[in-house]
């Protein structure tokens, strides 16, 4: 028994020595430290976009050019989100290895406030040995901890999820997207749909025994999640056969996303392809798009990452949809009466056309098929 004590103890030791030096170095910290002791969170944080925010290629590439055409500037903006921590260690130049974390542990628990009046959300964040969370009465034997309402409320998200650029443009918009719509009246927030609760150990039982709890998901799954996007849209595919004609009615229905679907940046689309293809003779494609497109203040339209962020200036236009709205597209194609024909409503979500493959700038995760007579 004795020895199984001292088994524990030093087991504890082990993975808690990182943090036993927290007082006397300078923080922000890497994530490492933080999964030493919370694993399963840890392991899910390291699967989310937020961890991936600064290694991911298209930002890269976005990043590179906004760096060559605008300067520090546009670097410092673009970082501002994609690695908040550089805010404190002033690390543009990308040294320290917690400014490739993306929004990593730190920065996100060390946020104490929200100040909505500017311009843009800005979080106020203090670094210190004091972790902020959603979870009330909780201590840890390596670092303070502290309740903070924040952490449940979408304003924690508005920092990084609402944008205004410098010619007062709104590039980000998705926070007052929430806003409006029925999910914060509901008082449903950002993380009841992408940090739901799941099974899971707030600290490793080899650090801590704990209770049987359930974990906020750090995965935080988004539009490059299939799984998210078939609980966002839901469509409907009717076809009739009339005077030579196929009549092709496909309902989209924005059923449970609390925002715009597409949300986020403007390059972003939903596609909604419609094929007809009949036994005989020529086959038919048409698509619909559902997505807001935005010029600089000469009018000429942005197709740029980077442009779209320093140089938007107007919307052109917004076809995208609203929470619970339902659309109906309508499509008509010359197919003979007594042609038989296959009729294919497929949906994509296309994430921006900087992307190098046609797999990383789209995913299909809607499909309907009919046969008509």
């Amino acid at each position: 028994m004795l020895k199984s004590s001292y088994l524990l103890i030093f087991i504890f030791l082990l993975v808690a020595a990182p943090f036993s030096a927290l007082a006397g170095v300078q923080t922000p910290q890497s994530a490492e430290y933080c999964g030493g002791c919370h694993r399963a969170i840890d392991r899910g944080w390291s699967q989310s976009v937020h961890s991936q925010a600064m290694e991911s290629r298209l930002f890269q590439d976005a990043l590179q050019m906004a760096n060559a055409d605008f300067g520090a500037q546009a670097r410092r903006i673009c970082l501002g989100c994609h690695s908040p921590t550089v805010a404190a260690t002033g690390d543009l130049s990308l040294v320290r290895k917690v400014s490739w974390e993306g929004v990593t542990c730190d920065y996100c628990h060390s946020i104490r406030s929200v100040n909505m009046t500017g311009p843009n959300p800005r979080a106020v964040v203090e670094y210190t040995n004091v972790m902020a969370g959603p979870w009330k009465g909780v201590t840890s034997p390596v670092h303070g901890t502290v309740y903070s309402p924040l952490h449940t409320s979408s304003q924690l998200c508005a920092t990084c999820h609402q944008y205004r650029n410098s010619l007062g443009f709104q590039v980000l918009t998705t926070y007052s997207e929430w806003e409006k719509g029925p999910y914060a009246a509901e008082h449903k927030g950002c993380q009841s749909c992408h940090m739901y609760r799941v099974e899971g150990a707030v600290v490793d039982p080899r650090v801590k025994k704990t209770a049987s709890q359930e974990i906020n998901l750090h995965q935080m799954p988004g539009s490059h999640s299939l799984t998210q996007l078939d609980k966002a849209i839901r469509g409907q595919l009717f076809v009739t056969h009339e005077g030579g004609e196929l009549h092709v009615e496909v309902d989209v229905t924005n059923q449970g996303a609390g925002h715009m679907v597409p949300t986020g940046s403007p390059l972003r689309k939903l596609i909604l392809q419609v094929t007809a293809v009949p036994f005989s003779g020529k086959s038919y494609r048409e698509e619909r798009d559902f997505t807001r497109v935005v010029a600089d203040q000469q009018g000429k339209i942005l197709n740029r990452e980077d442009l779209v962020f320093i140089k938007g200036a107007r919307v052109v236009s917004d076809t995208r949809l609203a929470p619970g709205e339902t659309r109906k597209e309508i499509f008509t194609f010359k197919v003979p009466q007594g042609v038989r024909s296959t009729v294919e409503a497929d949906f994509y979500y296309y994430y921006s056309p900087m992307a190098i493959t046609k797999a990383q700038q789209e995913v299909k995760f809607l499909s309907f098929r009919r046969f008509m007579e």
